[in-house]
């Protein structure tokens, strides 16, 4: 049999030397070893085991190569598609091929390899150090193995020298014992065994084998509690022969609730039926396409999703259906659950592993065929994809901001391009590149007019507060949204505050010097959080008691300014005593289900006032709610970012689209210091189209995206004086390289700089911004820049990463 060669990506090997590395196969295993296997194979000067993901099985060349140990799993994870979507990442996104792999695979499945030692034949040589001393009497008296970390907590070791000097010494033998992060969830079952004569019996244990005998087989807790007995009975007739133990494995449910009952059937309105036929024979077109349904709030998107997955799912297709928020998963669920009941699997990063692990499972083996979740759904291994469907297209929580750097627009165009079948894209208020493209013909415009079912866009009011006075008691509300708020009171209608930013105050200032308190890792102002009575980093975690002292002048911190979701809170309390008040932010919603149960309750009437962050402002539909309030309506607008227009639109436009969603009229008021600016008066008409002719002229004067796209090689570490001089010299290397073999590249090379955020989690971070084109060209000229830079050994312990889809952060 000719031998043969595996190509493996290896698991921590680092971005500098990330490649795929050839291994032998041994013949005992050349049948197990394929693509898409995950395997142990040896690695670095001392061998260590690592595990490693089977990208290709070609023939030998002959040379010298390290074998395979042995396989993981019980056959291939990854098929040819998901093989060739981790190589596209690892080429666009700038990160290993392993790490490529942990996107593709649920956290749960992943392997930890665990060493544990023992101690060889023979007698340990002398002049042992006290720690190798300690670890072989260790060893002694636990007569087997130990495991690492167990060892070096017994000994008290600083780390694993002491171990690995032993093991070189030949003085402890090495075994790696592989373990999953998370087993799969199992049932102890049992059934009659097969030709065995019942016999003789106990009254309780012939209850146990009629049981059986009706039921084929059944779950102990069952068996047990249907026949009125205690396990002991069970276990009697198991050591008699007459039943048999197995287990069987089920899925850990991810949902809180039952799957709603089947709907009535629902008929779409002429605009709908328009737009879901124009989508349906786009699909059916075979082909790869890209469309973009646009519509105002409240125009049906959702009622047209459930139809186009539908139509799919009988052509034995499957479908993805992508959301940017956990807060959106809850009805977006509801309603395809009510269609397509447990074909349903969901994925999302509120899920424990277990429960992300069994929803993967059931995707795999085809078991669900409409997936539905966040950004990481993107990945879900569905075989035959037949629609791809991305709601709130615009939102940046697509786009991930830690490595690897991906876009799940951008994978989701890669997906549908490979199985060649269609991609919608839906938002009321699009990205400015998307509708561009749009526009152009790139890809197809789907319009969707009107609200549904006869509903009317609200009524808005822009509240200038220059002018318009504040409530009493009330250091953010003015006195015409209280009255307004008192009305829907009164008339036992509901209403929604929208401030996009949590905590109590924003900014606490010292009473001596004035000096803001601000976290000792990141270069941002702490928030006074009132629940907790402490100062808080929403970046790092950094948590300090509000009694503290300035770091600059030792006096009190005493100045508190600003407002948050915490403070509306209160403040309403106090204007409304009457009413019930329910506020969702980060804070309020961490624990399990808290997204599901807090809108439930809204829904069902049992709070009058809503009050969060932008988790409350898109894609929700509450028919009772017919009056919303923006407050701090341009905190946004002039932020270092040259989408703060458009997101400031595009927060305006969804949260005054909560309002008057059924026949009952809305209104919305919009609090700001910047009424003159013609992004709140298009925002709160809904104007999107007069808002894009607007921004496109200044996107292309400006040469920013849909003109080029926007590349950021960041530079972070701890030395300050080190990442600035990392950066130039890094831009020095870009320049050399763009005349030596780039040369007619188009590229615009800025910085460096500062990022918005200068430090983060005590690393500094300076930027170099490229204006360029994401082709293949591009990518290879800055990876070459990369590689030069690495062999660099003035760059000192900074580190580099590469951002694609760079928004100002």
């Amino acid at each position: 049999m000719e031998e043969q060669v595996a190509l493996i990506a290896v698991d921590a090997a680092t971005l500098r030397f990330d490649r795929l590395f050839s291994y032998r196969i041994p013949p005992a295993l050349a049948s197990s070893v394929v693509p898409g296997r995950r395997v142990l194979a040896p690695f670095g000067a001392g061998d260590r085991l690592r595990q490693g993901m089977v990208f290709e099985v070609c023939p030998s060349k002959g040379e010298k190569l390290k074998e395979i140990a042995r396989p993981l799993d019980d056959g291939p994870l990854l098929n040819r598609e998901q093989l060739a979507l981790a190589v596209h990442l690892r080429n666009t996104a700038f990160c290993t091929y392993y790490a490529a792999v942990r996107l593709l695979i649920p956290a749960g499945m992943d392997m930890r390899l665990a060493p544990s030692y023992l101690l060889a034949e023979g007698e340990p040589p002398e002049g042992l150090s006290a720690e190798e001393a300690a670890v072989v009497g260790a060893l002694r008296r636990a007569r087997g193995p130990v495991a690492e970390d167990r060892l070096c907590e017994r000994c008290a070791l600083p780390d694993n020298r002491a171990l690995q000097a032993l093991y070189e010494k030949g003085v402890l033998i090495r075994e790696e014992d592989v373990r999953r992060r998370v087993l799969d969830e199992r049932m102890t079952m049992v059934r009659l065994s097969a030709g065995a004569e019942p016999g003789k019996l106990t009254a309780k244990q012939r209850a146990v084998v009629d049981l059986l005998d009706a039921a084929g087989s059944a779950s102990l807790k069952e068996v047990c509690y249907y026949a009125v007995v205690t396990r002991a009975v069970v276990d009697n007739l198991q050591k008699k022969g007459l039943v048999e133990f197995y287990d069987r494995e089920v899925y850990r449910n991810p949902f809180r609730e039952e799957a709603p009952k089947e709907p009535s059937s629902f008929t779409l309105s002429p605009s709908q039926q328009r737009a879901f036929d124009a989508l349906l024979a786009a699909g059916r077109e075979g082909n790869y396409t890209v469309s973009l349904l646009y519509g105002v709030t409240g125009s049906g998107k959702t009622q047209v999703f459930v139809r186009l997955a539908q139509a799919a799912v009988a052509e034995g297709r499957g479908v993805l259906v992508l959301v940017p928020e956990i807060s959106l998963t809850p009805q977006t669920i509801a309603r395809f659950r009510a269609c397509f009941g447990k074909q349903v699997a969901v994925i999302h990063s509120a899920l424990s592993m277990g429960e992300r692990l069994d929803e993967y499972k059931r995707i795999r083996r085809g078991e669900a065929s409409v997936v539905v979740g966040t950004r990481s759904a993107v990945f879900a291994p569905v075989e035959r994809l037949g629609l791809i469907i991305i709601d709130e297209e615009q939102e940046p929580s697509y786009k991930s901001e830690k490595s690897p750097r991906f876009h799940a627009r951008d994978v989701a165009k890669w997906r549908a391009h490979y199985h060649q079948t269609q991609l919608v894209l839906a938002s009321a208020t699009p990205s400015v590149e998307s509708y561009y493209l749009a526009r152009t013909g790139s890809y197809r415009l789907i319009p969707l007019e009107g609200r549904f079912a006869g509903a009317q866009l609200p009524d808005v009011y822009i509240l200038d507060l220059h002018s318009e006075p504040l409530a009493a008691q009330s250091g953010i509300l003015s006195q015409r949204l209280c009255e307004e708020l008192l009305h829907n009171l009164h008339a036992g209608e509901q209403s929604i505050l929208l401030l996009n930013r949590r905590g109590y105050h924003t900014l606490v200032k010292c009473a001596g010097c004035g000096e803001p308190a601000q976290c000792p890792n990141c270069s941002v102002t702490l928030t006074y959080h009132a629940a907790n009575s402490a100062l808080c980093c929403h970046y790092c975690g950094y948590v300090q008691p509000a009694e503290g002292s300035c770091r600059h002048c030792g006096g009190k911190l005493a100045r508190f300014q600003g407002a948050g979701t915490q403070r509306v809170e209160e403040e309403v309390h106090t204007l409304f005593p009457q009413a019930r008040v329910l506020r969702m932010d980060m804070d309020t919603t961490m624990r399990r289900f808290a997204h599901e149960t807090q809108f439930a309750a809204f829904a069902a009437h049992e709070y009058d006032i809503l009050v969060g962050t932008q988790m409350v402002a898109k894609g929700l539909n509450f028919p009772e709610v017919t009056l919303v309030g923006v407050l701090g309506a341009d905190q946004a607008l002039y932020s270092d970012d040259f989408r703060s227009f458009e997101r400031t639109f595009s927060l305006i436009t969804q949260v005054v689209g909560r309002a008057g969603r059924s026949l009952k009229k809305g209104r919305a008021f919009i609090q700001t210091y910047s009424p003159e600016n013609p992004v709140i008066e298009l925002a709160s008409s809904q104007q999107y189209s007069r808002f894009f002719d607007t921004e496109i002229k200044v996107r292309k004067l400006g040469l920013y995206p849909p003109f080029c796209d926007l590349c950021a090689i960041g530079v972070t570490g701890p030395d300050e004086a080190q990442v600035k001089a990392a950066a130039l010299r890094l831009l020095g290397l870009l320049q050399e390289l763009a005349k030596e073999s780039y040369a007619g590249l188009p590229l615009r090379i800025l910085g460096p700089s500062e990022f918005a955020l200068y430090r983060l989690g005590g690393r500094y971070r300076r930027k170099l911004l490229l204006k360029c084109r994401n082709n293949a060209r591009t990518r290879a000229y800055i990876r070459e820049a990369l590689e030069r830079f690495w062999k660099e050994e003035s760059r000192g312990k900074t580190q580099v990463f590469v951002d694609m889809y760079y928004d100002a952060y």
